[in-house]
């Protein structure tokens, strides 16, 4: 017997884990020198309410969650006899983990008999959500953490995200992409192309000139790393530009066929602050990252 923990780095909601039997845990975020606790300060994500005050100048920080708080979270799962899967974003990006690992040592002093496993799926936003939601269904159909554990060792590696920063300023504050200084100097137009790496790293790869650029090259590399997409979603991220996303649809559908399964997510804010409005990120399924 085992309880399934999601986060909201990876997108997840509370219907979702309500649907999954999943439970969910929150990464705030401070906006305005007020730290703000998503679906516990609010029970719907508004991205657009969001996102124009990112677009007005504001730029949110975040911080790692202090021990206790693991402990709150994983303490009445022990309490109950239960073990915990966590399937998380990636451990490489916060040092968040650290915090659970301290959580985790107290908690085996009083728990000696259960354990936190986890599926880091070395990702962020769309594209841990595309590795949890396939670890959500697994856990509903009723899969062991071994089982889970095992599908993770290759399925992982093979979930990729490709996107692109609209505006340099956010992903320069935040100081999380490697190589992102090489498109900085007040390039007009530039969007430079990210994906997350199998070390589960942020790095800057390619640039398109333009919004439209950017999509196709985005496009080129589905196009190149795709393996079994159509048994797969196809997850398009956006920051608050839905349109976009529902263009980035078209152009793949187009490459791909109506057929292809197409899920929109909207980066929720506590990584949105990082990576500002009118992002599009499409994560799919590949033969490496």
């Amino acid at each position: 017997m085992y309880t399934l923990f999601v986060d909201t780095d990876s997108d997840m909601t509370p219907e979702l884990c309500a649907k999954y039997g999943a439970k969910l845990i929150i990464m705030p975020y401070t906006l305005n020198d007020k730290e703000v606790k998503p679906y516990v300060d609010f029970d719907k994500f508004n991205g657009k309410e969001f996102y124009d005050i990112l677009r007005k100048g504001t730029l949110p920080s975040t911080a790692a969650l202090p021990p206790q708080a693991y402990i709150d979270y994983f303490e009445p799962e022990f309490k109950a006899g239960r073990d915990i899967l966590y399937c998380h974003f990636s451990s490489a990006m916060s040092g968040t983990f650290n915090s659970m690992r301290l959580a985790l040592e107290e908690l085996k002093e009083k728990y000696p008999e259960r354990n936190v496993y986890t599926v880091d799926t070395l990702s962020i936003t769309a594209g841990s959500y595309a590795v949890a939601i396939e670890v959500m269904e697994l856990y509903k159909e009723g899969k062991s953490i071994e089982e889970i554990q095992k599908w993770a060792e290759t399925e992982v590696e093979k979930h990729t995200i490709y996107f692109y920063a609209d505006n340099l300023k956010f992903f320069a504050k935040s100081g999380r992409v490697s190589g992102f200084k090489a498109f900085m100097g007040g390039l007009i137009g530039i969007k430079p192309i990210i994906y997350v790496s199998s070390e589960g790293k942020m790095v800057s790869i390619d640039k398109g000139r333009g919004r439209q650029a950017a999509l196709n090259k985005i496009l080129d590399y589905v196009k190149k790393l795709q393996d079994d997409i159509y048994s797969h979603r196809v997850v398009i991220g956006h920051s608050d530009a839905l349109p976009l996303a529902e263009e980035m649809a078209a152009m793949l559908r187009k490459e791909f066929g109506e057929q292809l399964n197409i899920e929109f997510v909207e980066v929720n804010p506590t990584i949105g602050g990082h990576c500002g409005p009118d992002c599009i990120g499409v994560a799919f399924h590949s033969i490496h990252r």
